[in-house]
């Protein structure tokens, strides 16, 4: 009995079975273990060799355990045989979720309030899948039908801060999650989602103190380490992006992006860095995304250039003077006042088209790595509304969308500068960018 209490991993392994607290415990010992991740990669395999074809509650523990370890389409075909109980269609359910699948991980928490899982938490897990999946007025109708008390929690907050953030209510979203956190200051998902909204919109050392805070709590989201491991990339911290990605493949070994990334980081070490060109052409990049809507113009060249999708001088490089001609009521007298204000800043029109020109940006060298190109768009981590665009553009893989300019992308129906902003950042952690206008 001694020895059980001095070990209460192998207390929790040793029972028939396992419940969603068995598994919490679980997490919260191995969390403060050394190499847990591969300590418990082999209590499963131990429990996989004594259970080869496992069925009841044997069944419940190997696929709670394959879950455990991120392969959640292997949990699946386990606790198909698994004792049908509120634990199994929970576990069933998180499955579905991490393999975005949300109508069925909505149908198995349905399952799981029939088998008596409390009706309350259900309904904040089928809320946030419904936000997830794009079914934003019910999920919104939804919150509101929740019991008064529940605004002061930070589940519900955080829920808000969701649907807000995927209506384009940014500040509003903001609002959400700084409450939920001032409510739990440890909880994951609101923290994720603020770091991952401020990662976007360009507020990038918020977003790192965020993520790490992410890590100092359980679970601990893999996305979360990817877009740290990005960030430290990003500023030359390549160090601290491999022990990020590391630590990813430590727990699955096989997470494509994170191995694709690590070799890229790792590649990175050995690269010759000239520090003053790489100044200048920060310098450069800053003044092209300054925001034409900084200077000021005519309503009739302001309304012309919006149309156009011409929003920062770096968009007026890479465009030529029969370029904005040609575009209806756009004519000599708008032209001047744009040559005016883009000259002012030491720059010119169809400046980016030139051969040899400082502001024609050069592909990484793993753009013609087929391998990545040929990455189908299902195995990326897009939201809802980049994914529902993809679609209706039908872009399959990394490749088409790598071959697919701004302006294209930002002419698809409720595709935004917010949506826009994660594609690049996404096609970044592969080493690819859009392409730019012929």
């Amino acid at each position: 009995m001694d020895e059980e209490a001095q070990d209460p991993v192998g207390r929790i392994v040793s029972k028939e079975t396992w419940t969603v607290e068995d598994q919490q415990e679980l997490l919260k010992e191995l969390f403060t273990v050394n190499d847990a991740a591969d300590k418990f990669r082999a209590i499963l395999a131990q429990l996989e060799a004594e259970n080869p074809e496992p069925r009841g509650s044997a069944a419940l523990k190997v696929g709670i355990g394959r879950y455990m370890l991120g392969d959640s389409q292997g949990a699946l075909q386990v606790l198909s045989e698994a004792t049908d109980n509120k634990d199994r269609r929970h576990f069933q359910a998180l499955c579905y979720k991490s393999l975005t699948m949300y109508d069925k991980a909505i149908e198995q928490f349905e399952l799981a309030r029939t088998r008596g899982w409390d009706s309350g938490e259900i309904d904040i897990a089928i809320i946030e899948l419904q936000a997830l999946c794009g079914q934003l007025t019910q999920a919104e109708k939804a919150l509101s039908k929740l019991p008064k008390s529940s605004e002061d929690t930070a589940d519900f907050q955080y829920l808000r801060g969701l649907i807000c953030e995927f209506t384009d209510r940014g500040e509003q979203a903001l609002e959400a999650y700084d409450k939920a956190r001032q409510i739990d200051p440890a909880h994951p998902r609101a923290t994720f989602r603020l770091a991952y909204y401020l990662d976007l919109h360009g507020q990038e050392e918020e977003a790192v103190e965020l993520y790490k805070q992410c890590l100092a709590h359980r679970p601990v989201y893999a996305s979360a380490l990817l877009n740290l491991a990005v960030l430290y990339e990003d500023i030359g911290k390549n160090d601290l992006a491999a022990a990020c990605l590391r630590r990813i493949l430590s727990n699955n070994p096989n997470h494509a992006r994170a191995r694709l990334f690590l070799r890229d980081v790792e590649a990175a070490r050995t690269m010759y860095y000239d520090e003053d060109r790489a100044k200048r052409i920060a310098r450069r990049n800053a003044l092209l995304d300054t925001p034409v809507s900084d200077f000021e113009l005519s309503v009739r060249a302001r309304n012309c250039l919006k149309k156009m999708n011409i929003r920062t001088l770096g968009d007026l490089v890479k465009t030529t003077e029969a370029g904005l001609l040609s575009y209806k009521n756009f004519g000599e007298t708008s032209l001047k006042e744009v040559k005016d204000m883009i000259g002012s800043k030491g720059l010119r029109l169809g400046q980016a088209l030139e051969e040899d020109s400082d502001l024609r940006p050069s592909r990484p060298a793993n753009v013609q790595d087929e391998g990545v190109l040929g990455t189908p768009l299902a195995q990326i981590d897009f939201s809802v509304r980049v994914r529902g665009a993809m679609e209706a553009l039908r872009v399959r893989t990394l490749g088409d969308l790598a071959g697919k300019t701004d302006a294209e992308l930002l002419a698809c129906k409720n595709f935004g500068q917010t949506s826009l902003n994660e594609v690049r950042m996404r096609l970044r952690e592969y080493g690819l960018r859009l392409r730019e206008p012929e």
